[in-house]
């Protein structure tokens, strides 16, 4: 593998107290997904293998990173469908982030954006690669 490619004018320090890392089947077209739904921007990446994987890409969404890579069976890495986990923004402006998330092409709204017993708004959706992603906020 290549070393990684960093954005012009990034680090790519971690940022956030925990850090998701993804494991999806097309690492970099989910990449490209979450900068249209989440306002995502990449700031480092391995570049993609003869294969057409990347080992690693890293993203920061709403002020937090976001790590991923496609499967690497040989490495002990198969892929896995994603279950029991939710990606939670917890965001300012719920409507902008929703309105953008939710018009996003193949996602699936899972619970509309409401007002919930505990105060806040709150909706969550399913993005095409499996994974559920939680907006809530005043």
């Amino acid at each position: 593998m290549s070393a990684i490619q960093l954005a012009p004018g990034e680090t790519g320090e971690p940022r956030g107290g925990v850090i998701a890392y993804l494991q999806i089947q097309g690492t970099t077209k989910a990449a490209a997904y979450y900068e249209k739904a989440f306002g995502a921007k990449e700031v480092a990446r391995h570049p993609v293998d003869e294969q057409g994987r990347t080992m690693h890409l890293h993203l920061y969404i709403n002020g937090g990173s976001l790590m991923m890579s496609d499967p690497y069976p040989e490495y002990g890495h198969a892929f896995n469908k994603p279950a029991g986990v939710t990606l939670t923004l917890c965001v300012d402006d719920v409507d902008f982030w929703w309105d953008r998330a939710s018009k996003a092409e193949g996602m699936e709204i899972v619970t509309p954006l409401e007002k919930m017993f505990w105060g806040d708004r709150f909706g969550a959706l399913r993005d095409p690669f499996g994974f559920e992603w939680a907006i809530v906020g005043k």
